[in-house]
């Protein structure tokens, strides 16, 4: 497998942070930004020492979205050796692993806190939006830009917008594709917190991704699951399966550590099974 070229994964103990490492470029979404993405918060999802994710940038902003330099040859260009259908299915296949790429973060077990600072535009919102939790500086900005470069936003931002900041905000931020600030970000629920600075960001993210990977792992990636499903189901299907959920894992050795550590008044030292 390839070394990563515009990304790059960092490790400290159980937290891993997944970094967009192309400055130079303002960490624009060139076509291998997207099988990087993927390919990292699967080998995230797989590593089982990693029990907690943070996704943020280099440079002086979160990313310009779509590299449209890269993008325009495929746009502009036709093959007159394939029909129209041939290349309309071959642009929905090529989409399709696209959105998968970044649906990685969401199907990725171990949960992902995105720290944002200066600009993120277009496919940035499609990627944070798969993350659990946003995080960001006072800088920062929120742009569902596709409107303004004449496409619809296709790589997941509004599919999962709306449930996150409500139907109004939702339909504003992509009808006009303006810039939101994050203060109205914070207003709206697209991001948890706002700081200051990116240094301060970031030691907040990283306290919160320790706070998360102290927990036991099987019972934070068991709510993972079961939030994730119970967002697509009604509430009885929800309490049906956390029930089946609950019931498959009631004797893990990480409850017997929880009770042994709480008869003995020390912290829980999780081990995962």
């Amino acid at each position: 497998m390839p070394e990563y070229t515009v990304i790059r994964i960092d490790r400290d103990e159980h937290v891993a942070e997944v970094v967009l490492n192309n400055p130079d470029r303002l960490n624009a979404m060139a076509p291998e930004f997207f099988e990087e993405i993927g390919r990292a918060f699967r080998e995230l999802d797989s590593d089982p020492e990693v029990r907690a994710i943070v996704l943020w940038a280099e440079g002086r902003l979160f990313t310009a979205g779509l590299d449209l330099k890269a993008a325009s040859t495929g746009i502009l260009s036709t093959n007159e050796n394939r029909g129209r259908a041939e290349q309309a299915d071959s642009f929905y296949r090529h989409l399709r692993e696209m959105q998968d790429e970044f649906s990685a973060l969401e199907k990725c077990r171990k949960p992902v806190i995105a720290a944002v600072h200066g600009h993120c535009i277009g496919g940035g919102v499609d990627l944070t939006t798969a993350a659990d939790i946003r995080l960001c500086t006072k800088d920062a900005t929120f742009s569902i830009m596709e409107t303004r470069i004449a496409i619809v936003a296709d790589v997941g931002t509004l599919q999962r917008i709306t449930p996150i900041v409500g139907k109004g905000f939702a339909r504003e931020m992509a009808y006009t594709g303006k810039r939101i600030t994050a203060v109205r970000a914070h207003h709206f629920g697209l991001v948890n917190d706002v700081y200051d600075t990116k240094e301060e960001m970031l030691a907040a993210a990283r306290e919160m991704a320790r706070e998360i990977a102290a927990n036991s792992p099987i019972a934070v990636q068991g709510v993972k699951q079961v939030l994730q499903y119970s967002e697509e189901h009604t509430i009885q299907e929800g309490l049906e399966f956390v029930g089946h959920w609950a019931t498959s894992r009631f004797h893990t050795n990480d409850l017997v550590e929880a009770i042994t550590a709480f008869m003995e008044k020390r912290d829980p030292e999780f081990k995962g099974n």
